[in-house]
């Protein structure tokens, strides 16, 4: 027997749960532009620095595998308040902290943070929409998501240019935004329907055949989508600095954030899209926002930069709600959380494991370079992603002319 707690739709806890997630994912790029300080103070390398962001998907896949699933047995709002407390509890770390161990600690807690909210506060999100919402809900909890993601390093950008202790001012403030998003979640009620008897297991990950053939290409565009990522929040602050000679917080902040808000856009767009086309259509935009910021090393140009940050955003993220559609839609039901963690999987590994190898290339051939080879191996891992695409979509018109011919 289950226990039904049937929440009546309520706007207030709808806003509360979306800001709570938006500010939960903030903290996870809280510190992309406090890495800089951290450089000076403790000597880092570029490998370090790139080694303590990546240690966040640890946090994350750890996260998903083991408690990706329990919001159904203890309830979303307890998993979403041991998800803040999480946040608050990498946000303490890093105040605290004072040397590499430290800041990879927050980081770890910053990824066990975003691991809990990536499923369980994008189920809430749908579960309290209001009926007249509804049709958006899907929309507002992976917007909160992405747009949180890039608000980080806009605010951490105009703390550390404004205010002093910047290695300290950033995190007090995403303490105090924890606190009120705490509030929210407290009050809003539970929409899970829970069981009288728990049953905590570790998410299963596995593929069923109906997904296997589309897997790989969405799969491989949201690779090198998060690798995009993952660069613009760990790296691209020294490309910013080093070859463009903007040294200012808040423009480095505003620019990672360009590319989070277009991913935002992109997912407002694709549905306006053909289904068939939004995936190549994504490709085609990580493409084009790829050769922007090759470009922009040669020329020096901050314009190049910015188209590509807008393009590559928007691109990423067409091809992730379309992607992730896809699986979805192929997927049986009872089988779609764990084909929605194996995608995640591959995402979360996508902004480390390169990342890291990023870094090393930094510090070897210097960001320039590092930068071109980023590209290009990107670019590749885009196009035989889109070549997938299009040799999928021509087996599926064949079969179905196929099969016309016959009736």
């Amino acid at each position: 027997m289950k226990t039904s707690l049937a929440p009546q739709p309520s706007v207030s806890a709808f806003l509360a749960v979306v800001m709570a997630f938006l500010i939960n994912m903030m903290g996870t790029t809280l510190p992309t532009a406090v890495y800089r300080y951290y450089q000076v103070q403790y000597g880092f390398t570029p490998t370090v620095i790139t080694v303590i962001y990546a240690s966040y998907a640890i946090g994350v896949l750890g996260a998903l595998l083991i408690v990706g699933n329990w919001s159904d047995q203890l309830g979303r709002r307890r998993m979403l308040l041991a998800g803040l407390c999480a946040s608050a509890a990498s946000a303490l770390t890093f105040l605290l902290s004072s040397g590499q161990s430290g800041l990879m600690l927050g980081r770890l807690l910053s990824g066990v943070s975003a691991g809990i909210f990536t499923g369980t506060a994008t189920v809430a999100v749908i579960e309290l929409a209001p009926p007249a919402w509804r049709k958006h809900a899907t929309l507002a909890a992976t917007a909160s998501n992405m747009l949180g993601l890039g608000c980080g390093p806009l605010l951490s950008g105009i703390l550390v240019e404004f205010l002093p202790h910047p290695m300290q001012t950033p995190y007090v403030v995403h303490l105090a935004l924890v606190a009120l998003a705490l509030f929210g979640v407290w009050q809003a009620p539970e929409t899970a329907t829970l069981p009288d008897r728990v049953k905590l297991r570790v998410q299963r990950i596995a593929l069923p055949v109906e997904v296997r053939g589309v897997f790989v290409p969405a799969a491989l565009a949201g690779f090198a989508g998060f690798v995009v990522v993952g660069f613009f929040a760990a790296v691209a602050p020294q490309l910013i600095r080093v070859v463009l000679g903007y040294r200012s917080g808040v423009v480095i902040g505003a620019i990672v954030f360009l590319l989070f808000a277009c991913s935002a856009l992109g997912q407002i767009v694709q549905s306006h899209i053909a289904p068939r086309w939004r995936q190549p259509l994504g490709c085609i935009g990580l493409l084009a926002g790829l050769l922007g910021v090759a470009w922009c090393v040669p020329e020096r140009s901050l314009a190049a930069l910015l188209m590509g940050t807008a393009l590559a955003g928007v691109g990423q993220g067409i091809s992730l709600r379309a992607g992730l559609g896809e699986l979805t839609t192929r997927s049986p039901a009872h089988r779609r959380a764990e084909v929605t963690s194996s995608f995640f999987i591959v995402l979360y590994v996508a902004i480390s494991l390169p990342v890291i190898g990023l870094g090393i290339a930094v510090q070897v051939a210097g960001i320039q370079r590092a930068t071109l080879l980023f590209a290009g191996v990107t670019i590749l891992l885009v196009l035989l992603a889109l070549l997938l695409l299009v040799r999928g979509e021509a087996r599926g018109i064949s079969k179905t002319g196929t099969a016309g011919g016959r009736t």
